[in-house]
């Protein structure tokens, strides 16, 4: 009978320590699972944070051609004020040309050709 005894305590502390690596079995679990759980969170965190660098430079290359553009509308502009400028000039500039044309037009009108008169045109009337 104390064999028996003896049995079925030995059968009970077997039972308790398989109860007890149970527990520690079920506590690692746990705690991996509260570990993977910390990692994604991690990996969510260093996500947004990327996120956030690329809407930074997003936003930068953004003004970047924001800035590009007011460039080259300010460069039109001065384009545009060179060109009314120069279309403001051009009469005073063709001037000079305008009184050249004007005074070989009254040379042609007041000059007679004849052949007696060695530079072509005699304005004298004598010899025609």
């Amino acid at each position: 009978m104390l064999l028996l005894l003896l049995q079925l305590l030995l059968l009970l502390l077997l039972l308790l320590l398989l109860m007890l690596l149970l527990r520690l079995l079920l506590l690692l679990v746990l705690i991996l699972l509260v570990l993977l759980i910390l990692l994604l969170l991690l990996l969510l965190l260093l996500l947004l944070l990327l996120l956030l660098q690329l809407l930074i430079l997003l936003q930068l290359l953004l003004r970047l051609l924001l800035l590009l553009l007011l460039l080259l509308v300010l460069q039109l502009l001065l384009l545009l004020q060179q060109l009314l400028l120069l279309l403001l000039l051009l009469p005073f500039l063709l001037l000079p040309l305008q009184l050249l044309l004007l005074l070989l037009l009254l040379r042609l009108l007041l000059c007679c050709y004849c052949s007696c008169c060695c530079y072509g045109c005699c304005c004298c009337y004598s010899c025609c």
